[in-house]
């Protein structure tokens, strides 16, 4: 059955995107866009700097 006529039956549960991944579709769980790579990645970009920060302290 084709996505249109599982529609037009009700046999299509799927909820319509709403919020930002109904404008960028890169911007889905784990997505590519930028908004949500810096989400992702802001609690190893706090451990690379702490740990940049313990290296620093170790060397002086």
């Amino acid at each position: 059955m084709s996505l249109e006529k599982a529609i037009l039956h009700k046999k299509e549960h799927r909820k319509q995107y709403t919020g930002g991944k109904a404008i960028d579709k890169s911007c889905r769980n784990h997505g590519s866009c930028t908004w949500c790579l810096e989400n992702r990645m802001h609690k190893y970009r706090v451990r690379k700097e702490a740990a940049k920060e313990q290296e620093k302290e170790y060397y002086e």
